[in-house]
């Protein structure tokens, strides 16, 4: 169901935590805390890891935290950095990105990421561009990951590398670009990693 409707999984959860004595609704996708987590540690670490040479970020939207956090850190250290939202094929957002055009979502199986709203957090307009990965880019992506790299990794992660590695096939010129293997692939493997699943 799209936002809005009661069954709406952000809404169960607000429900949930209503009606639960001494619970908390996080709210990932409306909590600044998301942001300035990223905005002071991932940030600055990715700054200091590259020693400040960084030309871009490939990055994904699930509740924009990330994007907003690390994004904006980037920028205030360089401004002309290019920052590329990695976008399931079905979500919302990649047409926002590089049409300013607002559709419809449709449906994808990548998960962890891409949307049918823009989240309260989420600074879409950090993005330069964006690239649409189908779900089955994002699969083999993964799964070529864990067979040339040795790293078991999860379907938001394949959707990741193949998006950076689409963007960076388009360059002219050498670049150091950052993307991420944020999560982990064992809850995959009767999934992306099953042959059959994958038919």
């Amino acid at each position: 169901v799209q936002k809005g409707h009661p069954d709406y999984y952000q809404e169960v959860a607000a429900r949930l935590a209503q009606a639960t004595p001494n619970s908390l609704y996080v709210n990932q996708f409306g909590n600044e805390d998301n942001c300035r987590a990223h905005y002071e540690t991932t940030g600055p670490e990715i700054w200091e890891q590259m020693e400040g040479k960084i030309d871009a970020l490939v990055v994904g939207v699930g509740s924009g935290g990330t994007l907003s956090g690390i994004g904006r850190y980037l920028r205030e250290q360089k401004p002309d950095i290019k920052i590329i939202l990695s976008d399931p094929a079905g979500s919302m957002l990649h047409p926002l990105v590089n049409e300013g055009k607002k559709v419809e979502a449709t449906s994808w199986l990548v998960e962890g990421m891409g949307e049918d709203f823009v989240p309260d957090i989420c600074e879409i307009d950090l993005c330069n561009e964006a690239v649409a990965v189908t779900d089955g880019e994002a699969f083999m992506a993964a799964r070529e990951l864990l067979a040339k790299e040795g790293l078991l990794a999860g379907s938001s992660t394949g959707c990741l590398v193949h998006a950076a590695l689409v963007w960076c096939r388009r360059q002219t010129r050498p670049m150091n670009v950052v993307t991420f293997v944020c999560d982990t692939g064992g809850k995959y493997l009767s999934k992306m990693f099953n042959d059959f699943w994958m038919i």
